[in-house]
């Protein structure tokens, strides 16, 4: 089993101008700690307005400077929101494989769609489409990714013609794709479109058995891959902290990751939000001072269980513990997942007001005593699970309709501004004049000063 580590660059308030700055700072050094001990991932989340809880809005520049400061570790978005609202699709590719390219082949492109009011109505999405926005949006950027030229697409929400999408990534086809899953239906989804899993909804090594054996299920039964490459990975995210003294771990850790249900149930549930005046914070802190959650909240989210962030509003009346406590504890608690077949374990530690140090700590504390034995057992362990999903991913990619990698007209062609005026007007004078601008760009003129001047027939250079 792998380990990663959740990046969602908390700043609860109160703040000052360097608040930001400084999560930014302790962020980067927590993934050089992480590449340093042997974490396999780094997933910084994506999301827009949601203050306090994460200031994460921009994460293909944190990994890029991730990509600078690192090794091994993987650069993985946790998620690219993939509405063209948000990310149009060729940007989307452009990113990744930009990133792909600086980091020597360690992207892994996260997708999903997002939920909340904050963000959907912030950028004017329809939240009722999202789903079908996600699929049309992730199937066009792997396209741009892969295809040489990218050969258009007249969509229902993306219409692009062809261009030859540049750079392209190191990895081929594509980057490893993943998409969020905060429900068992989704789970089901990411099987049948033959990419990894990302199990962002906090389930214990219990519930995991049942999602692990779903995917795997699916996705040889079913799979019908969106990408050029299959992804059979199933993640699982937990809070965690580590100390010697179990008290120590959770006094440490437990009010910041607890932040995480309260911030998502704020935002996706029973929040009302007033742009840059909420205190969420010290709203928490109050409640959980009188009694820990809100009854009110807590009856809005059982009510609402399909919904991201009820369920750990729910779990929150007595703490979400995970693996929060000691070396013991934590290994006990990981070999769960380990044994129910989930792939990837993400830690969410760096949440609410979590102190940089204790989480340094905590991280080192886990690569002493915990990950080597995890190691170990994980190189045979993907060994043989290659060998064995090796002929299921060749059933999975063998589905895959040529259709979805349509071809480009054979005569397409994209023409210059002036050029294509000069063609409309059936311009002889035009047209020589711009094959005599090209001869001489060619042989090294300077024609700078004609790009301030317009051309004749009103053709504008510049």
């Amino acid at each position: 089993m792998k380990f990663g580590l959740f990046i969602s660059h908390p700043c609860p308030r109160p703040w000052d101008e360097n608040s930001d700055k400084r999560v930014m700072e302790q962020a980067l050094e927590q993934v050089e700690l992480a590449d340093r001990i042997g974490l396999d991932y780094a997933w910084p989340v994506e999301h827009h307005f949601l203050e306090e809880y994460s200031h994460s809005s921009a994460p293909e520049m944190f990994l890029a400077a991730a990509a600078m400061r690192t090794k091994n570790i993987r650069l993985a978005h946790g998620i690219v929101q993939c509405l063209p609202e948000i990310n149009h699709p060729a940007r989307i590719a452009e990113r990744i494989a930009t990133l792909d390219l600086l980091s020597n082949g360690r992207a892994e492109l996260g997708t999903g769609e997002g939920s909340s009011e904050a963000e959907l109505g912030g950028f004017m999405i329809d939240a009722g489409k999202k789903r079908e926005i996600w699929e049309e949006t992730l199937r066009v950027a792997l396209r741009c990714m892969t295809e040489a030229p990218f050969t258009g697409v007249k969509g229902d929400f993306v219409n692009m013609p062809p261009r030859n999408v540049v750079p392209k990534p190191l990895q081929k086809a594509h980057p490893p794709v993943w998409v969020a899953c905060s429900r068992r239906e989704t789970i089901h989804l990411a099987a049948q479109h033959g990419i990894g899993a990302l199990g962002f909804a906090f389930f214990d090594p219990d519930e995991a058995r049942h999602w692990v054996d779903d995917y795997y299920t699916t996705l040889e039964e079913e799979g019908v891959p969106i990408g050029d490459e299959v992804n059979a990975n199933l993640a699982a995210v937990t809070t965690f902290f580590c100390h010697e003294d179990e008290q120590q771990a959770i006094d440490r850790g437990a009010e910041g990751v607890n932040f995480i249900g309260y911030s998502l149930g704020h935002y996706y549930v029973f929040g009302k939000h007033k742009p840059a005046a909420t205190d969420l914070w010290q709203e928490y802190r109050e409640l959980r001072a009188e009694k820990g959650y809100d009854s009110d909240a807590i009856k809005i989210a059982r009510d609402n269980e399909d919904t991201l962030g009820a369920k750990v509003v729910e779990q929150g009346t007595s703490g979400l513990r995970g693996a929060m406590g000691t070396p013991d504890q934590v290994r006990d608690y990981l070999l769960r997942y380990e044994e129910a077949g989930v792939d990837q374990v993400i830690f969410a530690t760096t949440a609410g007001k979590n102190k940089h140090e204790h989480i340094m700590e905590s991280l080192e504390l886990f690569a002493e005593k915990i990950l080597p034995e995890f190691k170990e057992r994980e190189k045979e362990a993907a060994a043989r699970k290659a060998e064995r999903m090796g002929p299921i991913i060749d059933k999975v990619m063998a589905r895959k309709p040529a259709s979805d990698h349509p071809p480009l007209a054979r005569d397409y062609e994209i023409v210059a501004t002036p050029r294509a005026i000069a063609e409309g007007k059936d311009s002889s004078d035009f047209n020589s004049w711009l094959d005599k601008y090209a001869e001489d760009l060619a042989l090294g003129e300077d024609v700078s000063k004609r790009l301030a001047k317009p051309s004749i027939d009103g053709g504008g250079t510049g």
